[in-house]
């Protein structure tokens, strides 16, 4: 992949619009996880440093409308007293409402407030763009996406991808050419409907696919017309696919499960896994629901794999049992990953390709 490099851009006293990956845990205005917001903030002190004025923008959750709960003034805030004042200033940047934080550092407020960023609306693509003369990406996690901060901006201006971009693309890009075999994918988590079909191009792909959590019990139930869909093809090899039984109340996987899936863990020398076994945000009162997640996060660092973990609610998890400085790389794509080792397209990857300049 060729993208125009970051370094050779000339950014003293132009305007970057900077997409970063905003789509962080909140509670109570508390900010459960920040790695999304730190992986962005080389890039921030690179523009910064070759004298660019930044005008960051992203989006937290899914709403409808313009939501107060899915507001980024918690996010803001983190990166005011980051990078900032500490303290947020209210500013208008045309149609759109944002803070500023610094004399020469901006944010949006969450683009998902305006239809037109998921539609890739062209209009609103073009209000976007005429806030800044230069665009980069430091969201890898959305660039599956093709939405209007995504693809309709840096369809206009002149882009670059940031440095964890780059980190991701090279990583996931190495994996994807030439991994070290035995490969282990492991899936986990609850959203079927966007991880059964890489499920199947996995299984064309990886040597073990490893399936757990809330996806595993439905894809069993769908068992018989998930292998229906996964049809060889002509050179094609199919992995071994392990879907892991469930606890009695469906809150985490089998014991013997949780074993088998570490004894291949234990023959891999590539893993990548995105999803949690189990319930990760809490007991429950009858039995210990991170049990599977744990062990199999144990599992991953002790052994001798090339280790790769992904995906926001897996990320938060392997910090909060401090070993997520165990693994080999962070990806903070979780869909994204996947949608990427599976040779899927990346409309922002794509986008970022076009005019490249060395």
């Amino acid at each position: 992949m060729r993208f125009s490099n970051i370094e050779n851009g000339n950014f003293k006293n132009k305007k970057v619009f900077l997409r970063l990956d905003l789509d962080v845990p909140v509670k109570k205005d508390k900010i459960e996880d920040e790695e999304r917001l730190l992986s962005g903030i080389k890039t921030i002190q690179y523009l910064i440093k070759h004298g660019a004025e930044i005008i960051i923008a992203g989006h937290l959750g899914r709403p409808e409308g313009k939501e107060e709960k899915f507001s980024l003034r918690t996010v803001a805030s983190f990166f005011a007293k980051k990078i900032g004042y500490g303290q947020l200033h209210p500013r208008k940047f045309g149609i759109f409402n944002g803070w500023r934080l610094t004399e020469r550092i901006s944010i949006l407020e969450n683009l998902r407030y305006y239809k037109g960023e998921e539609k890739n609306d062209g209009e609103f693509s073009k209000k976007l763009a005429g806030l800044a003369d230069v665009y980069v990406n430091e969201a890898f996690a959305v660039s599956h996406r093709p939405h209007a901060s995504i693809i309709g901006v840096p369809a206009i201006l002149p882009h670059f991808p940031g440095f964890h971009f780059l980190e991701e693309v090279r990583v996931l890009g190495g994996i994807l050419k030439k991994p070290k075999r035995p490969l282990v994918v492991i899936i986990g988590g609850a959203k079927l409907d966007t991880k059964l079909p890489l499920v199947e191009k996995m299984h064309h792909f990886a040597d073990y696919v490893l399936i757990g959590g809330k996806i595993a019990q439905e894809t069993r139930i769908l068992l018989k017309v998930a292998h229906e869909k996964i049809i060889p093809q002509a050179g094609r090899k199919k992995s071994v696919l392990l879907i892991a039984d469930s606890t009695f109340n469906g809150t985490d996987i089998s014991e013997k499960s949780a074993e088998n899936f570490c004894q291949i863990v234990g023959l891999a020398k590539t893993v990548v896994w995105n999803g949690p076994m189990g319930i990760t945000n809490g007991k429950s009162i009858d039995e210990d629901t991170e049990r599977g997640t744990r062990k199999l996060a144990k599992a991953i660092v002790k052994s001798r794999s090339y280790s790769v973990v992904g995906g926001g609610d897996t990320l938060a998890y392997v910090k909060k049992i401090n070993l997520l400085d165990k693994f080999k790389f962070c990806s903070m794509g979780g869909g994204a990953m996947l949608s990427f080792l599976s040779g899927e397209k990346m409309p922002g990857i794509d986008i970022l390709e076009k005019n490249y300049s060395k």
